[in-house]
């Protein structure tokens, strides 16, 4: 079940650096949301405190509360292992096991969580694999090292492995950055698809695709050098792009800086 997430001032730290500062916004379930802005505005940092992957950096830490349907992802009681199930993760460049099979690959988290029962994986291979639209091109060679497939296919296999582990949320940090225009246009036919069951959170540098492939839109920016990254403003998308609030918006999308 897609869930909902509430950002209530969020502040993070880099040690002493003071990375970003303030940030308060709300995800709605089943829907795409994706955040923009120049390099270095903590977009990116903001994306990986919404599963507790920032705190794996020494050093790191994370003020205000991050809540997931409700509850404080970040309270003392709540084990991260658990809210990186719920809450998962595409990288920028596709990372499969190089290694392993195409399927063992899909498999992984869940075979690291216990599951034994051969017929349930081979279900939730399939399942998974349809999910990200790969089941037709790997179907007969699901014993094939994921390693030897194309960069678009190692991508759509990396987001076949977020979901078997069957997350209420997924997180997209520039996953189309390391891939060509026609495997970038697959994944995001697929984002729209897998929309209809998760909350999505994409970070991506082209606005072109952030204006195509989400409901709305988070531009973050850094006011000057050395500050804290902001987030400016969050709205619907096409307001965004056509009619934003802000000054330092209009500037960023128009090419005027960044």
């Amino acid at each position: 079940m897609a869930k909902r997430i509430d950002v209530n001032d969020v502040n993070i730290y880099y040690g002493k650096f003071h990375a970003v500062s303030d940030v308060t916004l709300s995800v709605p379930p089943k829907h795409v949301t994706a955040f923009i802005g120049p390099s270095g505005c903590g977009k990116s940092t903001v994306l990986r405190t919404l599963n507790r992957m920032h705190e794996v950096i020494p050093g790191a830490r994370v003020e205000g509360k991050v809540l997931l349907d409700g509850e404080n992802i970040y309270a003392p009681s709540v084990d991260p292992v658990q809210v990186r199930r719920t809450i998962g993760m595409v990288f920028q460049s596709p990372n499969p096991f190089p290694t392993m099979s195409i399927k063992d690959n899909v498999l992984a988290g869940l075979k690291l969580g216990g599951e034994k029962n051969r017929q349930r994986l081979d279900e939730i291979a399939e399942h998974a694999l349809r999910g990200a639209n790969l089941w037709n091109e790997v179907k007969d060679r699901l014993n094939k090292p994921g390693g030897g497939l194309s960069g678009g296919q190692q991508q759509r296999l990396c987001i076949a492995r977020a979901i078997a582990v069957q997350p209420d949320v997924l997180l997209m940090d520039e996953p189309c950055s390391a891939l060509d225009p026609i495997s970038t246009l697959a994944i995001e036919d697929l984002i729209s698809d897998l929309k209809q069951d998760y909350t999505i959170v994409i970070v991506t540098h082209n606005m072109q695709q952030a204006a195509r492939v989400s409901d709305q839109t988070g531009f973050f920016n850094v006011p000057g050098v050395g500050e804290s990254g902001r987030l400016v403003e969050i709205n619907d998308t096409e307001k965004i792009f056509s009619n934003p609030d802000e000054q330092a918006t209009e500037d960023y999308i128009s090419g005027r800086f960044g």
